[in-house]
């Protein structure tokens, strides 16, 4: 419970305008990197208030504000709710731990460079704020193309080299197709009298078939920036071009504000759902799932690895709003809240894990400048630091007990199960299958984990510089360490976790999870004990039960005498790092079963090479298929176009002419 006095909404306002000024002091600071470091920390600072804050306000009634800001009749509005703030705690733990990292990652200070990368960050992370605080469709819009563009400028830091350039061309041109299909969302949701407000919009009735035509919008707006099929492309290329501090914000944090946006009008702007729109974000989701984790298997480049992981972990989560769309629609309100619990829940855990991800990533790139797989392994000696917190991360994304990432997979999956509940026979066909796909990607998922941990910190070095590697420093670590601790943490104890997520649910939905937040804290029941239950510190002693079992059996049989002898090695003396699997001996089996849905380039040597080397390369289909063609297209067009263009007047005031002609003939026939 909260005091009166204190208003969480004024002081999250604050923190977003202490951000800009952070960005504007990075831009004017004086070149030394002292500076520079000071204000990353500082930006922590802010994001570990935001979260405390934020989660402050879980559970108020919500507040508002007009700024004396916008255009004459056209004020911005902000609104604190719980769906913002459970977002805003989301934004601020995420920011905590990237900026801390940030601070030893970045010399910022020593060019300008740095210091506009400082500025972009800082204005970056106010724009996110002010997207989950709209409370209209102008503010929200002003907030989205501001967060667009400032991200754009961070992915082309490094604008030298001609693919980082095309990456954020595709990425820019990716989110403002997104943008204009929000925007016709927007303008089919307006209120009575045209109406921008939110609060207008919740007002205003609409026929099923508007209402279906503003939420299609909305998947299609929102899909483009939190990477559903086929708006994905963007994803793998931008995330390579980019510093690893952005790419963790990109993906723990910024794909996170496109799923709000779907939240908030696909359950609050528009308070009636029905089963086709669940059904359509759950065949959606299950698809980008699989299209992301079977294309991650086969990559070689770690951060294109991780991008398509947060392709298919954001499948997952539309999976879960499909699911939870499904279930209130035929008045299930118990069963949608817990897909939506689910589904928030994994959001917490993506932003958590994957920014650990990638800040590792990034530490293993900063000390070894290569983040080909080919070029990396035995990194756990020389980098034990980085080795231990990439660890945990690839355990908590892998869905394993006792850590985050199982709790919200568990949670999805009993929602699945309980899908035989449904009074319609078509859905209780198609939700199994679901749940087996669902089934099938988190197994990838743990085998494509194990591909990426076990080639870049495990076995032998494959080049000699690796041995030479540095470890993460103190900032880095403490960024690390705070990531870690949060996926630690919020496994352990998911009943806390839930009861802020409850709020959420409650205020979407009309009713939360109930007893599976309100009973004991030392159990998760999604809907009663007899159906299933899960204690996540039941199972950490059960495993630290068994391992000190066998520790001491061990012992005790050997006579508390420790023996050493050199490890088996399949009969070889002396082994080299050629003789470990690479990536693409990992990748090799996905490729043989799913080859389908791949589109595969192969050099094969002949036997006559005096230096045989065999080369495959593996693209997406879909950039074939679908934004090839497009791109002819529109270069097609545009040369029609062209043709228009003379330089001469005299044709400028013959198509003038013709204009006014066909005006002129139109008028008479009305």
């Amino acid at each position: 419970m909260s005091f009166v006095s204190f208003s969480p909404l004024p002081c999250v306002l604050g923190i977003a305008v202490y951000w800009i000024a952070l960005g504007i002091l990075g831009l004017t600071q004086r070149a030394d990197r002292d500076a520079g470091r000071i204000l990353y920390a500082a930006g922590a600072a802010g994001g570990l208030l935001l979260a405390v804050t934020a989660a402050w306000a879980l559970g108020d009634a919500p507040t508002t504000v007009q700024l004396p800001l916008g255009l004459p009749g056209l004020p911005f509005h902000l609104r604190l709710d719980s769906l913002a703030a459970f977002f805003l705690v989301l934004l601020g733990l995420a920011v905590t731990g990237i900026s801390l990292f940030s601070t030893g990652y970045f010399t910022s200070g020593s060019t300008t460079n740095d210091r506009v990368t400082c500025l972009h960050y800082h204005f970056f992370l106010a724009a996110m704020v002010f997207v989950l605080l709209a409370d209209d469709a102008y503010m929200f819009m002003v907030a989205w193309e501001s967060m667009a563009l400032v991200s754009y400028f961070l992915v082309t830091s490094d604008h030298r080299f001609a693919e980082i350039r095309s990456a954020g061309f595709l990425y820019l041109v990716v989110a403002h197709v997104g943008a204009m299909a929000i925007l016709l969302c927007f303008g089919v949701l307006h209120g009575p009298d045209g109406g921008y407000t939110f609060e207008a919009m919740r007002s205003a009735d609409r026929t099923p078939f508007w209402a279906t035509t503003a939420f299609l919008l909305a998947l299609v707006g929102f899909g483009a920036k939190a990477g559903f099929l086929p708006l994905h492309a963007w994803l793998p290329e931008a995330h390579p071009a980019a510093p690893s501090p952005v790419s963790a914000l990109m993906s723990g944090v910024m794909l996170k504000t496109a799923i709000y946006g779907l939240l908030r009008i696909g359950f609050d702007l528009l308070p009636i759902q029905y089963a086709s729109w669940g059904v359509i974000a759950l065949a959606l989701g299950l698809v980008t799932m699989l299209y992301g984790v079977l294309f991650a298997a086969v990559q070689t480049d770690m951060k294109r690895l991780l991008a398509y992981s947060s392709i298919e972990n954001i499948g997952l989560v539309l999976a879960a709003i499909g699911l939870a769309i499904v279930f209130r629609a035929h008045a299930m309100p118990a069963l949608a809240a817990l897909a939506l619990c689910a589904a928030l829940f994994h959001c917490l855990n993506h932003a958590l894990f994957k920014s650990l991800l990638f800040l590792a990533t990034g530490a293993v790139m900063h000390a070894t400048s290569q983040r080909s797989l080919g070029r990396l392994g035995g990194l756990i000696h020389p980098m034990p630091w980085v080795a231990g917190a990439a660890l945990v991360g690839t355990l908590a994304i892998a869905g394993l007990p006792p850590l985050n990432g199982f709790v919200s997979e568990w949670l999805l999956l009993q929602a699945f199960l309980l899908s035989p509940e449904l009074p319609d026979p078509y859905l209780r066909m198609i939700v199994p299958v679901a749940t087996a796909a669902l089934v099938l990607a988190a197994a990838v998922a743990a085998y494509v984990m194990v591909k990426f941990y076990g080639v870049v910190f495990l076995g032998q070095p494959r080049e000699p510089s690796l041995r030479y590697a540095h470890d993460a420093d103190a900032w880095q670590r403490a960024g690390l360490l705070f990531l870690v601790a949060g996926c630690v943490l919020a496994g352990l104890f998911p009943v806390k976790v839930l009861h802020g997520i409850d709020h959420v649910a409650t205020g979407l939905l009309g009713r939360g999870m109930g007893d599976a937040v309100g009973g004991h804290w030392l159990h998760v029941t999604p809907v009663s004990a007899e159906r299933a239950s899960y204690s996540p510190l039941l199972v950490l002693a059960g495993i630290l039960g068994v391992v000190s079992a066998v520790f001491l059996y061990v012992r005790v049989r050997y006579h508390m005498r420790t023996r050493r002898a050199p490890a088996w090695d399949c009969g070889f003396p002396a082994q080299t790092s050629r003789m470990q699997d690479t990536a693409e001996g990992f990748g090799q089996p996905i490729k043989q079963i799913f080859e389908p849905f791949f589109r595969i380039e192969r050099e094969m040597p002949s036997p006559f090479d005096g230096a045989p080397r065999y080369r495959a390369r593996t693209e997406d289909k879909l950039w074939y298929a679908l934004y090839l063609p497009l791109v002819r297209l529109v270069e097609r067009i545009a040369g029609w176009v062209s043709r228009l263009q003379h330089g001469r007047i005299q044709w400028y005031l013959v198509y003038s002419f013709a204009t006014l002609l066909a005006l002129l003939v139109l008028i008479r026939c009305q």
